[in-house]
């Protein structure tokens, strides 16, 4: 199979992620859709990354998607719980809020590559708060656990790693490891696993 996508996209990383911990083979392709030839225009109908191609040509997009899909293809490890509804569910929630923080980010993204005069200054705090929010609320939760649900690593770890990775690279001036420094650590910790590092390298 391939994931296409691009070295940026927290969306993407988090596919890659789950991809990677659940030691699928794959091709990953670096396609972005902001390229005049991408690819992903002929495979996924919204052109948005990532895009997953099966084998047999199927292609997978969103993802949430993409996780569920990957998760199910093995049992090493099991990401997203099956037999618990409620764990099911807190995972999932966890991921909403990694891929909300993620949404929220890039509004902010866009809003600061526009024209300084064009920008809405409204829709960029509303935004930032959303983000502000909801680490306070994951640090919250997380306390001193070490996976934010259960006893293993699990989807909602993974994606949170990944709206982490992205406040970085866009919000360099976002302070949250001195606000939060237990998901300061839990990120550092985490940021050690190899396929985190393979993520982060490109």
């Amino acid at each position: 199979m391939k994931l296409i996508g691009s070295n940026t996209s927290p969306y993407v990383r988090k596919a890659r992620l789950v991809l990677l911990e659940k030691s699928i083979p794959h091709t990953y392709v670096v396609d972005p859709p902001s390229e005049p030839a991408s690819q992903v225009y002929s495979v996924n109908p919204l052109g948005r990354i990532p895009a997953l191609i099966l084998d047999d040509g199927t292609c997978i997009f969103d993802s949430p998607v993409i996780a569920d899909y990957v998760d199910t293809l093995n049992d090493t490890p099991i990401l997203v719980p099956r037999n618990d509804a409620l764990a099911r569910m807190r995972v999932k929630r966890g991921e909403a809020l990694a891929d909300g923080i993620m949404d929220s980010a890039i509004v902010v993204r866009m809003e600061r590559i526009r024209p300084p005069e064009k920008q809405e200054q409204g829709n960029i705090d509303m935004h930032n708060l959303a983000v502000t929010r909801a680490l306070a609320h994951i640090a919250g939760q997380l306390g001193q656990r070490e996976w934010c649900e259960g006893s293993s690593i699990t989807l909602a770890d993974l994606a949170l790693v990944s709206a982490l990775a992205y406040l970085d690279l866009r919000q360099p001036e976002r302070d949250w490891r001195s606000t939060h420094p237990n998901l300061a650590a839990w990120f550092s910790r985490l940021s050690a696993r190899p396929s985190v590092q393979t993520s982060l390298a490109g």
